[in-house]
């Protein structure tokens, strides 16, 4: 595998002002997009969304002259969700699109995820070939040549028409009380408004960003407010976003949370009953849970598994000509209607189901009984620790303790010095034994 040196696995990212998140990088990454994708002397654009961080406005311009400096015209669409950026990418016909944003992590961060010009995320590929250009020298266009840049105003407009088209006509949201906690992120106009107008009674938190409280204490990472709210309020269902509203967690009326595994297990059940799931197979990560794979198979339904990251979800998706797929943590991709993992989308699925169903949303939600999962991170001081000898054996006799009744996914983290160890086993003690080992053995060689 090549090494990459600013990609990660979803774009580029890490703490703002510090490398490969400072303003220089950003604007030589800008002027390397802008020389692949300008191949020619006509007309060429791209589209630039951001969340609500502070660092976002400034590697908004430090992108905007980068990708000016090409002959790039750049239009600038504001603070909307990173899956508004793969719609507008391709129904404005742009050349490339970027979201500038680190999804759920702190206002600290900040990341620069591109979309090709039929608004999927950047393969591997392509990713290599900007890299190689990002420490080449980069060919400036002609004085006459620069790119204008260009506010569009109707930016968010535009992606909650299209939001709304995932809920079908003539169906309404009326007599539904909806909690939506927008993260303080990219989603706090947007998401109420889509909701209000369908028809929901609307409770919305964390829609005041001030620059610094993206994700605080809020959003789908930290969904207890929202449940809070919904039992406060007798609401009948909640509804968690990101930061960049690219994933959905949900809150039924009982206050209980629902990761993305049981969200997929209903869509993909509802689906092929309809027949509307294609070649009956759902797509999901090495990390959802074994209880989604159990009751899939009760109904016939395939689970593809891919390496972790809702672009991989996607690319297996394109290859095979799948319709859905998605994460545990809340991607749910749903390529009939958008072209990346789209919270909101995926939520009006939800509610569509809960209003045809009329039960409650406990009673809807919970499709499958998850099988015991445990993760550990551990930090990783010596790169080479999974090819330890010591390591590699404790893995294998945790194997052998699990037998046909668990299993064990060991991962090195995109974005951190990290060492994930998961396991899931239908014994919890057994489970937890078996992971507190290897981390242990981990630690003891580091």
């Amino acid at each position: 595998m090549i090494k990459r040196k600013y990609f990660g696995t979803d774009g580029v990212r890490g703490l703002a002002n510090a490398f490969p998140m400072t303003p220089d990088i950003a604007l030589k990454l800008g002027a390397a997009a802008g020389r692949h994708f300008r191949k020619d002397q006509k007309q060429h654009r791209v589209v630039i969304g951001k969340d609500t961080r502070r660092s976002s406005y400034m590697f908004e311009n430090a992108l905007t002259a980068g990708f000016t400096s090409t002959g790039m015209d750049v239009y600038l669409l504001g603070p909307v969700p990173t899956p508004a950026v793969g719609v507008l990418t391709r129904s404005m016909r742009a050349d490339v699109g970027v979201m500038i944003s680190a999804s759920h992590n702190s206002y600290l961060d900040n990341g620069i995820k591109f979309f090709g010009p039929e608004g999927f995320k950047l393969s591997d590929k392509v990713e290599l070939e900007i890299e190689k250009l990002l420490d080449d020298e980069i060919e400036y266009a002609a004085s006459q040549n620069i790119g204008m840049a260009k506010r569009i105003d109707d930016a968010l407009g535009r992606y909650m028409e299209f939001a709304k088209s995932a809920f079908p006509r003539k169906k309404l949201l009326n007599g539904l009380k909806v909690v939506v906690d927008c993260a303080n992120g990219a989603a706090y106009k947007a998401a109420p408004i889509v909701l209000w107008e369908l028809g929901a009674e609307v409770i919305s938190i964390g829609v005041n960003p001030d620059g610094y409280n993206i994700n605080k204490d809020c959003g789908s990472t930290h969904p207890q407010n929202a449940a809070k709210a919904v039992l406060e309020h007798n609401a009948d269902v909640g509804i968690c976003l990101d930061g960049d509203a690219d994933r959905l967690i949900l809150i039924d009326n009982k206050g209980n949370i629902a990761d993305g595994d049981q969200l997929m297990g209903l869509i993909a059940s509802q689906w092929s009953s309809k027949g509307n799931l294609a070649n009956n197979t759902l797509v999901a990560t090495v990390m959802s849970n074994m209880g989604l794979e159990r009751y899939l198979n009760t109904l016939d339904i395939k689970l593809l598994r891919t390496n972790v990251g809702d672009r991989y979800v996607v690319e297996a998706m394109r290859k095979f000509g799948y319709n859905l797929g998605g994460e545990q943590s809340g991607h749910i991709v749903m390529t009939d209607y958008a072209t990346t993992g789209d919270g909101l989308m995926a939520a009006l699925q939800f509610l569509n189901a809960l209003v045809e169903s009329k039960c409650t949303s406990s009673e809807l939600i919970k499709v499958f009984e998850p099988m015991p999962q445990l993760l550990r991170n551990v930090r990783l001081n010596n790169s080479e620790s999974l090819d330890n000898l010591k390591v590699k054996e404790s893995i294998k006799a945790g194997e052998n303790a699990f037998g046909d009744i668990g299993r064990i996914l060991i991962r090195k983290s995109g974005t951190e010095p990290l060492l994930r160890v998961m396991g899931e086993c239908e014994d919890p003690k057994l489970l937890k034994a078996v992971i507190g080992n290897i981390v242990e053995t981990v630690d003891a060689i580091n």
